[in-house]
């Protein structure tokens, strides 16, 4: 696996604090830390920063997993199933290509907090570009 700078490709990954720990087409890995600024009024990390990891690590394994000659991809559809808050540490994200078609790319993420329990689980398609 290799690392990749992901808020030089997505300026919002960066404003959020998202890093790619790291990243082949079976797997890309990557986190973002807990910090008030991303929080809710009860101090657990904001359900859409969680969708936004999961949707941006996501993206990044459907681009690794881009047939020939492909351009890029764009998410058409996710879904998230929130499971417990995070309010310290980091939330991780793993994502994994659950099918890898011509014109559709679907990934699954788990995101988990720093004890290994899972925080969400996201499932998007990507279109192929």
């Amino acid at each position: 696996m290799t690392t990749i700078d992901l808020g030089k490709l997505v300026p919002f990954a960066a404003h959020l604090g998202i890093e790619v720990l790291a990243a082949d087409a079976a797997e890309v890995r990557g986190r973002v830390a807990w910090s008030e600024p991303l929080c809710t009024s009860g101090g657990a990390l904001n359900g859409g920063v969680l969708m936004a990891l999961a949707d941006n690590i996501g993206a990044l394994c459907a681009f690794l997993n881009l047939p020939s000659g492909a351009e890029g991809t764009t998410t058409i559809e996710s879904k998230t199933n929130f499971l417990r808050a995070v309010r310290s540490g980091y939330a991780t994200a793993i994502a994994r290509p659950l099918h890898v078609g011509r014109r559709i790319i679907v990934v699954e993420s788990d995101v988990v907090d720093d004890e290994k329990r899972l925080v969400a689980r996201v499932t998007q398609s990507q279109a192929v570009l």
